[in-house]
């Protein structure tokens, strides 16, 4: 067994006693690691360096990828809910796999255990990290931006009893945001997932909120607010203007005011 920390104090050098195949293989397995302090400690400090130095190079990362995205379908929730980091830093690397959105996509709205973080587990986070990749690939130009945009929708109305408590409605508005500035996108097309909310929410009836429905407000009001001062793309850069931004923020208005509780 690698001793990551020390490989992460001595500036994420390569150990020269073991093959590198090998010690990538570890990494990907720490990734699953039941312990976080294992699974979001060095290794993955280590691993995302590897990634962003070119160590892992671009046939380990496709081989890599391509766990990532068997390891959506994993039985353990932390396993599933990490996928999506390491995915997000080969795709932000320049690398690719059209079955990588696909196995998301089956992966994201599905998921049931959104706990943000676990006493035991540490962070999950399956909302957050996956909206990280969720926004990666819509403005990937090889993926669709409308599949991300269906797809987040399908995510916010997905059943749930899990009200968001870890800033997941920021990251997830955050994400769509990154979508909704595609240049190719029309008004048309930059409004159209809203509609399937715009229905149910139209179909709530008296009584308490449902969760989901709560996640869903939250999420589209900060999108709003977006929509109105555009979204970075990286850490540090300065906001870009979402595409057809005035409509969005009517449509989304629209949208809102069949739950928005006034006098």
């Amino acid at each position: 067994m690698t001793d990551w920390k020390a490989v992460h104090a001595d500036d994420c050098a390569v150990p020269g006693d073991r093959p590198l195949d090998e010690l990538v293989e570890e990494l990907a397995l720490a990734l699953r690691d039941p312990d976080p302090g294992i699974r979001d400690g060095e290794p993955y400090v280590v691993l995302r360096t590897w990634i962003e130095r070119d160590v892992i190079d671009a046939g380990r990362r496709a081989k890599l990828g391509a766990v990532m995205a068997e390891r959506f379908a994993d039985p353990e929730i932390q396993a599933r809910t990490f996928a999506p980091l390491v995915l997000d830093m080969i795709v932000k690397r320049g690398d690719f796999d059209p079955e990588w959105p696909a196995a998301f996509a089956r992966w994201y709205a599905a998921e049931t255990d959104l706990r943000g973080h676990d006493p035991l587990l540490g962070w999950l986070h399956a909302v957050a990290h996956g909206a990280d990749l969720l926004g990666t690939f819509g403005v990937h130009p090889r993926v669709a931006p409308v599949a991300m945009l269906d797809l987040a929708a399908a995510r916010l109305l997905a059943r749930t009893g899990y009200l968001f408590a870890e800033q997941e409605d920021d990251r997830l508005a955050q994400a769509v945001a990154r979508v909704l500035t595609r240049r190719e996108l029309s008004e048309e097309q930059s409004l159209a997932w809203l509609d399937p909310i715009e229905a149910d929410f139209a179909a709530i009836g008296s009584g308490p909120t449902p969760v989901y429905a709560s996640n869903a407000m939250r999420t589209l009001r900060t999108l709003y607010i977006l929509a109105d001062l555009g979204v970075r793309t990286s850490r540090g850069a300065q906001p870009v203007p979402l595409r057809h931004a005035a409509a969005l923020k009517a449509r989304l208005a629209e949208v809102l005011a069949l739950v928005f509780q006034h006098s």
